[in-house]
């Protein structure tokens, strides 16, 4: 993608390597007597030397006249952006190119899309549409008779109305047109501007800047669906403590997860060297400096959203306490992953994560009970993201990094309790094999029985034998169905307690 000649001014033509599945799709506009353009986003990271994720085409052909001339399309919006599906191609970001025809856009009387769209003859009608100078450049391309890298080069010019190159050349983030315009068509624009900026490390214009400050509450007509792809793209950046605080100064956080601010200015004890916002933006800086996915990331920024209301100061020993930030932090998590309509599969687990991240903080004194229970209570499938949030949360301290030998330790400790059943699916027994030796009927207290076993195969895996477990099972077939429900409780109450008594402890004893 890396252009040959310099890209930056924007008065010669340039040269750039662009895929055949794209070339193909302009080529084939072009012959048959129309126009085509790259356009958006592909020409930005082009200029920028970045590969582009999507191409986009833009031309004066109709999306009936776009159809008819390509083997495989789709057409399903009304905004005339047809995707052209290469079948050939081994590369999934160039399966589909997205041809839009030239148009012209009326009042957004909901803030969100235009009333009504109509087609153009004019490039410059579909650039003045568009919402950054950098996104507004369109890129004429003519294949060239140099090769680079075994690809073809192709000689491009631009056309840059609202100098998009000067703006790029400058590294700023600015509207084309007047910036309340563009705000008032769609006010989601507002979290781009942040977004761009962070995932370009470019600066908004001050000017686009004082109109963010001016429209935000136009952010209430955006949908929550539309706000959470901009805060997830926005995380899956490569510097995410950048934009959310840029959201917080820019006072856009509030439109998008007000609870985060609660956090802002809250002191935190001897074993942080920040406040309790900034440590959140640390951890989740860890999380994408490690190239780890949404979830992590969701859940290092939301781990400790509860401390600010969980914050009691404690004379005794002269520090803040947390206690239960984890237990309302999960239902905090859980209300905004839903109200941002979030997939309920990555909800569960980030509402887990967050729940469970203060797990065993002493490697000497937790036992393999207690990792045990942990595992069943994340899943064995969720139990190396939870470590990874618990790094994040260490390294988000500021004070040393994780103990080596500790973390040794913990992995030991959790790869030796996977091997050890942590579910009643793992028992050596199952309910047909306690209704035929107990000739017990179908009914809950086959369920119950099964419980009631776990409980004593999480303390001593060793009684996890069909003998122990047939044995035990017609003991417990014979207890009256109450003190049965009672009894597989009681037990799980009784561990759950004494786990929560050992991790209470621990977190004093090292002022967490």
């Amino acid at each position: 993608m890396k252009p040959v000649k310099n890209s930056k001014n924007p008065t010669k033509t340039v040269q750039f390597q662009i895929p055949p599945e794209v070339s193909r799709v302009t080529e084939t506009l072009k012959n048959a007597g129309f126009e085509a353009f790259l356009v958006g986003g592909c020409v930005r990271d082009l200029i920028l030397e970045r590969k582009p994720k999507d191409w986009d085409v833009t031309t004066n052909a109709t999306p009936e006249q776009i159809t008819a001339l390509f083997p495989k399309t789709f057409y399903e919006n009304k905004y005339g952006t047809v995707g052209v599906v290469d079948e050939a191609t081994s590369d999934e970001t160039l399966k589909i190119v997205e041809v839009t025809p030239y148009r012209t856009e009326s009042t957004y009387s909901d803030f969100r899309r235009p009333d009504e769209v109509k087609w153009s003859d004019k490039l410059e009608d579909d650039l003045a549409r568009r919402d950054f100078t950098v996104n507004a450049i369109a890129l004429n391309s003519t294949k060239s008779s140099k090769t680079l890298a075994k690809q073809d080069l192709f000689d491009c010019t631009m056309v840059d109305p609202y100098k998009g190159q000067e703006d790029i050349i400058k590294r700023t983030i600015r509207t084309v047109g007047e910036a309340k315009d563009r705000f008032n068509e769609d006010a989601l624009r507002i979290i781009r501007a942040v977004r761009f900026a962070t995932d370009l490390n470019f600066a908004i214009a001050t000017e686009t800047e004082e109109a963010i400050r001016l429209h935000m509450k136009l952010l209430e007509h955006i949908s929550k669906e539309r706000i959470r792809d901009e805060f997830s793209k926005l995380l899956m950046t490569k510097n995410p403590m950048i934009g959310i605080e840029m959201c917080r100064r820019l006072g856009i956080l509030e439109y998008m997860v007000p609870e985060l601010l609660k956090a802002v200015g809250i002191e935190q004890n001897q074993a942080h060297a920040y406040h309790v916002w900034e440590h959140l933006l640390r951890s989740l800086q860890h999380a994408a400096d490690k190239g780890w996915p949404l979830d992590i990331r969701l859940s290092a920024l939301f781990h400790d959203i509860s401390k600010p209301e969980t914050r009691r100061f404690s004379h005794e020993t002269k520090q803040f306490t947390f206690y239960g930030h984890e237990v309302v932090g999960a239902r905090v998590t859980r209300k905004i992953m839903e109200r941002l309509h979030f997939p309920a599969i990555l909800t569960e687990k980030v509402v887990k994560l967050v729940r469970w991240h203060m797990f065993f903080s002493d490697t000497e004194q937790i036992t393999l009970s207690a990792v045990r229970r942990m595992v069943a209570n994340v899943g064995k499938e969720h139990i190396w993201d939870l470590m990874n949030v618990r790094i994040c949360d260490r390294i988000g301290t500021g004070r040393p990094k994780a103990d080596p030998y500790r973390l040794r330790k913990y992995h030991a400790m959790i790869e030796e309790a996977m091997r050890d059943p942590i579910s009643v699916g793992m028992l050596k027994i199952d309910g047909k094999k306690i209704m035929e030796v107990t000739r017990e009927t179908p009914s809950p207290r086959i369920g119950l029985i099964l419980h009631a076993l776990l409980e004593e195969v999480l303390e001593d895996p060793k009684k996890n034998t069909e003998e122990f477990l047939v044995k035990r099972a017609l003991e417990l077939s014979k207890i009256p169905p109450n003190d049965l429900k009672t009894l597989g409780e009681a037990g799980k109450d009784k561990k759950e307690e004494e786990d929560e008594k050992l991790v209470t402890e621990l977190h004093k004893k090292h002022r967490v």
